[in-house]
């Protein structure tokens, strides 16, 4: 089966094909030109669903989109859907984490979670959600060098590291998109075929 994605991010995309498997082709949109949607909604499930319906009139087939994005504690959840704009908009990953730590400096609780949410459309509709978590804590300085956005300071006690420290290959195999994907694709099998 093909499924569009809309995504023009290689290291998802990557994650996205990775967890696919046998019987299951990711075919990511040609973005180049198309104006990003506004996310206006105010959850990952919102936002996702924005993005799907969006992208949907681009794709020749089921596409799916997703919103992810760190939810801290001690910070009442941020920053939440603002993750990748968190220090501003043209910021990088690099303010965003100094942010990070600037806004958890004090605090005892580093809690965290990564969140993702998938949103599947089929001929102009939602035809459902999924979601995925992954519980950790935010470190007080980085570590590693590989992922990206809060990896290098997000620590999985599974693992005793920071997602930036193990191989990605390790990481999709727990990763919150990873678990919202898992869904998706268990869905997709046990659905009528579109």
């Amino acid at each position: 089966m093909k499924l569009y994605c809309a995504t023009t991010n290689p290291g998802k995309l990557r994650e996205f094909r990775l967890a696919a498997g046998l019987g299951m082709e990711i075919e990511p949109l040609d973005l180049q030109g198309v104006p990003a949607p506004d996310e206006t909604g105010d959850t990952f499930e919102a936002n996702a669903a924005q993005k799907a319906l969006y992208y949907a009139r681009l794709a020749p087939g089921p596409l799916f989109a997703e919103d992810s994005g760190l939810e801290v504690s001690a910070l009442g959840g941020a920053p939440g859907i603002y993750s990748a704009r968190y220090a501003g908009p043209g910021q990088n990953d690099e303010a965003n984490n100094d942010l990070l730590l600037r806004n958890l400096a004090n605090a005892a609780d580093r809690r965290a979670r990564y969140i993702c949410a998938i949103a599947l459309v089929v001929e102009g509709v939602v035809q459902a959600h999924f979601r995925g978590e992954m519980e950790g804590e935010i470190l007080t300085q980085r570590r590693g060098a590989g992922g990206f956005g809060y990896d290098p300071l997000f620590y999985y006690p599974s693992f005793g590291q920071t997602l930036a420290e193990v191989p990605t290959e390790r990481t999709l195999g727990v990763s919150h998109r990873r678990r919202a994907l898992d869904q998706l694709f268990a869905w997709l099998r046990s659905a009528p075929k579109f």
